[in-house]
């Protein structure tokens, strides 16, 4: 319809379907679109209620354009601090694996940093066990030389990483399965259970993640995932069963908290 080609007619359609951002969101459809057939479909996916990611079919993380696809979990800007910590970690020449990695955005974004910086002899290793995240995730990768593997965690991985793991950013599924009835609509019938449900108490996958880590990461190597402040106890707990010293920052900024297990040097 002619009348959608304009953005104040397609922010107040948006509006009324009940995005908050309507008018940002507008631009960014009118930004992407290539057709105004297309700008047309895109905004009645999204007044449907399909995540504006998936409508888009990117978002930015990190300040990269990341590729996303429908059925594919999207990244959330406050993982963004999982990777800043992660990059003022991350030792030269690292070896860097990005377990449950959805899309591929936390290892694409450590080694855009570590490009930045004039760091090229990096390895990443990606690894999820959703097909259509594989799929993703090598689009989002390959500019970085990244490799993407699909299975369930570890086992994923070639052998050959055992013990020479130096960063395992590991952004796992950590919603209590109570909880997820609580979800935005956009992410609970949108993204795949496997990517949010993390079990009782959230932390069923950081559990199985932490008692393995140990196995793969070099002395010195660091595990770190995300997690809510109420499960920080519970997830100390976890990593150091593991055999990892824990740490725990905090951002205010971006209302993220995160668990760095350390393997002893």
């Amino acid at each position: 319809m002619p009348e959608l080609l304009t953005e104040s007619v397609i922010a107040a359609r948006l509006r009324a379907a009940g995005c908050v951002f309507a008018e940002d969101e507008a631009k960014l459809i009118l930004a992407t679109a290539g057709s105004p057939g297309e700008v047309s479909a895109m905004v009645e996916r999204r007044a449907a209620g399909a995540p504006l990611e998936h409508v888009l079919g990117w978002a930015e993380f990190c300040g990269l354009r990341i590729a996303v696809e429908p059925g594919v979990f999207v990244p959330r800007r406050r993982t963004e601090f999982l990777v800043r910590e992660a990059a003022r970690r991350t030792p030269p020449r690292p070896v860097v694996v990005d377990l449950c990695c959805g899309t591929g955005a936390l290892g694409a974004a450590l080694a855009a940093d570590l490009r930045r910086r004039g760091e090229h002899g990096f390895a990443l290793h990606s690894a999820d066990i959703e097909p259509a995240a594989v799929r993703c995730a090598r689009r989002n990768v390959a500019r970085f030389g990244g490799r993407v593997h699909e299975g369930d965690l570890f086992e994923a991985l070639p052998d050959a990483l055992r013990g020479r793991v130096d960063v395992l950013l590991a952004n796992v599924p950590y919603v209590p399965t109570g909880d997820l009835g609580l979800m935005p609509p956009e992410a609970r019938d949108h993204e795949p259970r496997a990517a949010l449900d993390g079990g009782g108490d959230g932390l069923d996958v950081l559990r199985r993640v932490a008692a393995e880590a140990s196995r793969w990461l070099t002395p010195g190597g660091l595990l770190l995932s995300e997690v809510s402040e109420r499960q920080v106890p519970a997830a100390v707990a976890a990593v150091e069963r593991g055999g990892l010293d824990a740490d725990v920052p905090v951002s205010d900024e971006f209302h993220a908290t995160v668990i760095v297990g350390a393997k002893p040097v």
